[in-house]
């Protein structure tokens, strides 16, 4: 699955996932230095259950690594994920 990279403004961006011109997922992040905020997740109903919301922080996590970032959880979803998957140790603030 493809995410894009938008920027929200005030120093906030997000990957998104698109169907049909419908935005269906997206993690969204607020840079505070180079840590990333990790502040929200959505996953569409009709997405849930496929891996799409790991598959989003996967592709936060390879951004944050291409740019020496380092990730802070706040939004549940990644909190729980930074505890359940070791994946994410490196880049953990």
């Amino acid at each position: 699955m493809d995410f894009e990279l938008k920027e929200l403004g005030n120093d906030a961006f997000a990957f998104v996932h698109e169907t049909d011109g419908k935005q269906d997922a997206e993690i969204t992040w607020t840079m505070m230095g180079n840590v990333m905020v990790m502040d929200h997740t959505f996953v569409d109903p009709s997405l849930r259950g496929g891996g799409v919301a790991k598959q989003l922080l996967d592709r936060a996590a390879e951004y944050a690594r291409e740019n020496n970032y380092k990730m802070e959880a706040v939004c549940s979803y990644v909190v729980t994920a930074f505890k359940r998957y070791p994946d994410y140790d490196d880049v953990k603030a």
